[in-house]
């Protein structure tokens, strides 16, 4: 290459430098005012594109002025010519310039800080040719259909460390920079591989990525993601002040929630460039501590594409992923979550202002994050973004045996190889940074029972990862919940592989309450059995009643007040016919199918919301409710509501003002009383002494009634609970108070407000009570 370096060359021209394999700098010239270069190609394959040296260099060296007129590769077409690119000076002034690059190291994956510049490093295994692509006006470019890119083709011989492909670009900007990968490799379907240079990759490993600015910009729905950093700005300040709230597991009561969808109704009061933010978020905390819950567990924040349905024509194109459960990247916070189509900065920055403030009120800040799927769908309609273009025989099950097409366990068209060691990576990377970087204090595992697959997909008794996250350090103060099922018949209620740490969404609590309140036979006994901690399921090892989160109502599902108006789903919105959602809702509509002005119905619906309530607030685990439940809110039968960004998905403040004085009332009092009383927390299992069962019949399969008192040992502050399940009064005898106290009745759901709850108690003397039917009640023994 000496030759190439000859003054005849490089007077009066602009270099660009790179490093040989003897790690000596070598110069590319790029062609002076008088010359045109048709092909730029150097050792390691670098190709400058109109964007890169007419718009960034300027930016980046401050020594290149003029305007260029150039031919530029098309970055996003799926067709990209790998022959010649023109490129003609129209005026240069200064002095030359020189971009370096050289080897880099594998590790950290991704993008990261080094001593002369940025360090770019990705896995691949199977890729014979990798090249890095930088867009270095970045946040603009990366939208234009014809952005241009630099790319820099990676030297296999000195560019990769065992099936790590790196490089580093000295003097690169450290900010402002967005980047992807072009990667190549064996092709062969039936092999496993999806490999296609023409499409420009997402790096796994990008802490920021890119992408569209405004949440549902159909107008730009096509947008492509790129991976982005910044290494600008000032590290961000947590306060003197701050800690973290560290609440035992045993006083949590959490609050299942969409960023968005909680603050982006006009109803919210918000300015509009806050509305479905993480700042809008922080603007509703005072309503978060009305309500009592200390802890908020976020639908998906990771980047997703909510345009995803929209990409070719079928039955959901009309539809917007508002949900999140389709993951584009795994450490990067939803982009346009940030106020004002702020981009990825912003909403770094923001998802910190968003703990900080939860934190500083006492809230802690619990994830729920999907490794069991990603965005790029099925074989049929492939969606080519990041990993299966890098490696996809790695990062998905595949079946060998049947033309490597994807086993799908999740649902959604593929399933991630959590247990491949090189995922499994991946996995603890992407958590440890949500709790160093961010701050989080847990995660719920999205259909957690794909971590507990091999890479063929057979179950596995000791699963690698799940093992891993229970018994890393860095996660050891968060709590970590598993959705202990999956979509290919996994159950693992109540036997999910935990090391004594993982809590599970019980499952088996939801549909026992559910049918024991609506009225259904032979329920008495497993309703008395989820109430008390399900003790079947959980008294095993080390475990206790908070490893049981208990739930009446989710995301997924009908919300509480549908739970009560409707016998059957809605969801022809949906596109599907009617075919999507769960069929098994254990649900009554109370004599009336959806929307009735028919006052018993009404009454009854009203009484039904709060008996659930309570029996949640009362039971032994760990209680989880979900957004708008505490007002009733309704998606009017529709129970897989997950594609609509509109009012049924978003929280309505109107609504929560109009019934501010009943059944949100109701449901504040009904946590604080919890929260007050340790002996529905406790954390162990009930015994004899602790409860008192008042029933002698238990195998009778048409009762409908159960009650029971809960010993509190230390203060003498009993709480008799009886829940009634019959269409008919029920005469109770209630047993005499321990010494020095008399009953007072708190709770009974068939009172109207305010007297369905009575904080301070009524004075109760009778020896019966006379429970009405469908209704609960719960009488407090003090002085």
């Amino acid at each position: 290459m000496a030759s190439l370096l000859s003054p005849a060359h490089t007077q009066g021209i602009c270099s660009s430098s790179l490093t040989s394999r003897n790690n000596a700098p070598l110069l590319v010239p790029i062609p002076s005012p008088a010359r045109r270069l048709r092909f730029l190609r150097t050792e390691m394959g670098l190709i400058c594109s109109k964007a890169a040296i007419a718009s960034c260099w300027e930016g980046i060296f401050g020594k290149v002025r003029g305007r260029y007129l150039v031919k530029a590769s098309n970055v996003f077409d799926q067709s990209v010519e790998d022959t010649l690119i023109e490129e003609r000076v129209l005026s240069m002034l200064g002095t030359d310039v020189l971009m370096k690059y050289s080897p880099g190291v594998a590790f950290p994956l991704g993008a990261s800080e080094a001593e002369n510049g940025i360090n770019f490093a990705i896995f691949s295994q199977h890729a014979s040719c990798v090249t890095l692509c930088l867009s270095i006006c970045g946040r603009e470019n990366n939208q234009q259909k014809n952005g241009g890119m630099i790319e820099i083709q990676l030297d296999p011989q000195k560019n990769k460390s065992g099936d790590v492909w790196h490089i580093c670009a000295e003097g690169l900007l450290r900010s402002g920079v967005a980047y992807g990968y072009r990667i190549d490799g064996p092709q062969g379907r039936e092999q496993g591989h999806f490999f296609d240079r023409r499409v420009v990759l997402l790096d796994p490993y990008a802490k920021l990525v890119s992408g569209r600015k405004r949440f549902g910009d159909v107008t730009n729905k096509m947008s492509k993601f790129l991976g982005t950093y910044d290494f600008d700005s000032l590290p961000f300040d947590w306060g003197p002040d701050y800690k973290l709230p560290n609440i035992p597991e045993t006083d949590l009561v959490i609050y299942e929630m969409n960023v968005r969808g909680f603050t982006v109704d006009e109803s919210s009061g918000l300015h509009p460039d806050i509305r479905g933010s993480y700042l809008g978020v922080i603007q509703k905390i005072p309503h978060l501590l009305e309500l009592g819950i200390n802890a908020v567990e976020l639908l998906p924040v990771f980047e997703f594409d909510e345009l995803e349905f929209q990409r070719y024509p079928n039955p959901r194109d009309h539809m917007i992923n508002t949900w999140g459960y389709s993951t584009l990247n795994f450490f990067s916070p939803m982009s346009r979550y940030a106020s004002a189509g702020g981009g990825p900065l912003v909403a770094s920055n923001e998802f910190k202002q968003m703990v900080k403030a939860l934190h500083n009120a006492g809230i802690e800040v619990i994830l729920d994050v999907v490794y069991n799927h990603t965005n790029e769908t099925d074989d049929e309609h492939p969606y080519t973004t990041s990993f299966r273009g890098i490696d996809n025989k790695v990062y998905y099950m595949v079946d060998l045996q049947n033309g490597a097409k994807y086993l799908n366990f999740s649902g959604c068209g593929n399933t991630l190889n959590c247990n491949h060691p090189v995922v499994m990576e991946l996995i603890l990377d992407s958590l440890r940074h949500w709790v160093t970087e961010y701050h989080v204090d847990g995660f719920r595992f999205d259909l957690a029972s794909i971590l507990c697959r091999g890479t063929d997909g057979s179950p596995l008794n000791s699963p690698p990862i799940v093992k891993a996250i229970a018994k890393d350090a860095i996660l050891s103060r968060c709590k970590i919940i598993a959705e202990p099922w999956d979509c290919g018949g996994l159950y693992l209620v109540g036997k999910f592989p935990n090391w004594d740490r993982w809590a599970e969404w019980n499952g088996k609590y939801r549909d026992d309450i559910r049918r024991f309140i609506k009225g259904d036979f032979g329920m008495k006994g497993s309703f008395a059995t989820r109430i008390s901690g399900s003790a079947d399921l959980y008294q095993v090892n080390k475990r206790r009643p908070h490893h049981s989160i208990n739930f009446v109502i989710a995301h997924d599902g009908f919300t509480l007040y549908d739970l009560v108006a409707y016998n059957f789903k809605h969801n022809d919105a949906n596109g599907e016919s009617g075919n999507d959602g769960s069929n098994d809702n254990f649900s009554w509509n109370c004599g009336f199918e959806g929307e009735t002005d028919d006052v018993n119905v009404t009454s009854l619906r009203a009484r039904q919301m709060k008996n659930f309530h309570m029996a949640l607030m009362v039971s032994q685990g760990t209680p989880m409710m979900l957004m708008g439940d505490e007002y009733g809110h309704t998606r009017y039968g529709n129970n897989n509501s997950y594609g609509h960004d509109t009012s049924i998905n978003h929280f309505q403040w109107k609504q929560l003002e109009e019934r501010r004085g009943e059944h949100f009332r109701f449901v504040c009092e009904m946590i604080k009383f919890r929260h007050k009383h340790p002996i529905l927390r406790r954390d162990r299992f009930l015994t004899e002494r602790d409860v008192t069962w008042h029933e002698d019949n238990w195998d009778n399969h048409d009762s409908k009634f159960l009650a029971f008192t809960l010993h509190d040992d230390q203060f003498g502050g009993d709480i008799y609970l009886a829940f009634n399940a019959h269409n008919y009064f029920v005469k109770a005898a209630i047993p005499s108070p321990p010494n020095k106290k008399r009953w007072h009745r708190v709770v009974d759901t068939n009172l109207e407000s305010p007297e369905d709850f009575t904080p301070e108690g009524v004075l109760f003397c009778n020896t019966n009570y006379n429970v009405a039917p469908y209704c609960s009640i719960l009488l407090e023994a003090k002085p």
